[in-house]
């Protein structure tokens, strides 16, 4: 018996799949076909799927082409594969021609010419492009501009305008961009959705008028200075059915993602404490700001870990500050202690004071290391007791999740399902930790200056 086996997304089956594996099963007597797992498709950088890893191995079988489906998860596999089912025939398409030369050593390796005219990707960029415009202000350029830019890896989305104060300070890509205005209510009127970068005391005014006017939100968090404001901006969403997410881009890095799954699958034990640090020296001039210190800035990354392992159920929280220049709402520095029922949970931010960038979690059995920077990281360890027992993990980052952030964002929109990886209840309680640093509401609050 002859076997062969091929492999890919087969997001959103067309003739051209078929084909191509009516070709492959014409070459033997069994076909294997793999088919790649989404977090496999992140990590080559294959992102904007638009069906699951169950949908898309159903869409195969249905075919009946398929004497056999598998999954795809990681790199090398197509060797391991090949020895362990005994095959005699790798097929792939033609566009992939010399490629997978390397596995002859294995099996024969046949590339097989594609239906000219049809692909996944031709079929997910003619639907209906989102036009999305960039809300900001001088002092997040650079943001403003890697937004930009990696909205190009995405299929459905195109950057139509953007919104700033003072259009000089634009890069000539964004002064490129169809629409530059000043005038918010302007570029509302141009674009289905907005990704708003400015200041935090902007965020409830932009929102809100963005969801009355009909519009999906993808807003750095947090997305409002207060519960009630959340809770507003929140229920008008729901009403409206629109899209109001937060933009918290390490959410969306696939290593991070990996790290929550392996620390929730208790490798490391029951987890008994999460300590996190984010921090950055501030630029020498920044403009127009009322609420730029460290815990705004940096404090929904650093919360994110505590959040989403620990739950937002905690019973008390410290929070420890030193100010700049004596000015209440801007602290350089800021620590807040976390207690729950069976968990401890340690944040520093700093924004002005520098420190060890690095992710903590520790629990009865080992605990996982995530270096600095750790809210940009590809790569994580395992560690035990019995240093040979430790173990690495390493997956590629592309745009510091910022394409990932985007998809997510889009099949919320074009889905009407959620698909952010920061639910409800991890964006409410960023938003009243802040809420209750601003109003000194907390168990205990100490605040000093330099």
């Amino acid at each position: 018996m002859t076997k062969v086996i091929t492999y890919g997304t087969y997001d959103l089956l067309h003739y051209g799949h078929v084909r191509l594996l009516e070709r492959a099963k014409a070459l033997g007597d069994y076909l294997i076909v793999g088919v790649t797992a989404d977090g496999f498709d992140m990590a080559r950088g294959k992102i904007n799927v638009q069906q699951s890893l169950m949908e898309r191995m159903e869409a195969v079988r249905a075919t009946g082409l398929a004497d056999e489906v598998i999954v795809e998860e990681y790199e090398g596999q197509k060797i391991d594969d090949i020895l362990r089912y005994d095959v005699d025939i790798f097929a792939i398409g033609s566009d992939w021609i010399g490629k997978f030369d390397y596995l002859n050593n294995y099996c024969r390796v046949v590339y097989l010419e594609r239906t000219a005219g049809v692909s996944s990707t031709e079929l997910r960029s003619s639907s209906h492009t989102m036009r999305m415009g960039i809300v900001g202000d001088e002092n997040e350029l650079p943001l403003m501009e890697k937004f930009e830019r990696e909205s190009h890896y995405v299929n459905g989305v195109s950057i139509t305008g953007i919104c700033v104060p003072d259009a000089s300070c634009l890069s000539e890509n964004l002064k490129s961009l169809p629409l530059v205005t000043d005038s918010f209510m302007a570029l509302l009127k141009e674009v289905d959705a907005v990704y708003i970068i400015s200041g935090l005391a902007s965020h409830y005014k932009q929102i809100i008028v963005a969801l009355q006017q009909g519009k999906h939100v993808l807003c750095e968090s947090p997305i409002a200075q207060r519960v009630a404001e959340w809770e507003e901006l929140t229920a008008l969403a729901h009403e409206k059915g629109l899209v109001l997410m937060d933009a918290i881009r390490t959410a969306y890095a696939t290593a991070y993602q990996r790290m929550l799954l392996i620390a929730k699958s208790g490798r490391v034990g029951n987890i008994v404490s999460v300590d996190v640090s984010c921090s950055s020296l501030r630029p020498q001039q920044r403009k127009g700001e009322v609420t730029n210190g460290s815990l705004c800035a940096w404090g929904p990354n650093a919360l994110l870990p505590v959040f989403q392992l620990l739950g937002v159920d905690y019973d008390s929280k410290q929070i420890l500050s030193l100010f700049n220049n004596n000015n209440t709402n801007d602290d350089l520095f800021t620590k807040v202690s976390i207690v729950y029922p069976h968990a401890v949970a340690s944040v520093k931010v700093g924004k002005g004071v520098k420190t060890e960038g690095e992710l903590v979690v520790s629990g009865t059995t080992g605990y996982i290391y995530v270096p600095a920077p750790w809210w940009k990281t590809d790569y994580f360890e395992i560690r035990r007791e019995d240093p040979s027992q430790n173990k690495r993990y390493f997956y590629q980052l592309e745009g510091e999740g910022i394409r990932y952030e985007i998809v997510s964002f889009l099949k919320a929109v074009n889905g009407g399902k959620t698909y952010a990886y920061i639910n409800e209840c991890v964006s409410r309680a960023i938003v009243s930790l802040i809420e209750d640093f601003f109003d000194k509401n907390v168990t205990s609050i100490s605040r000093f200056a330099p």
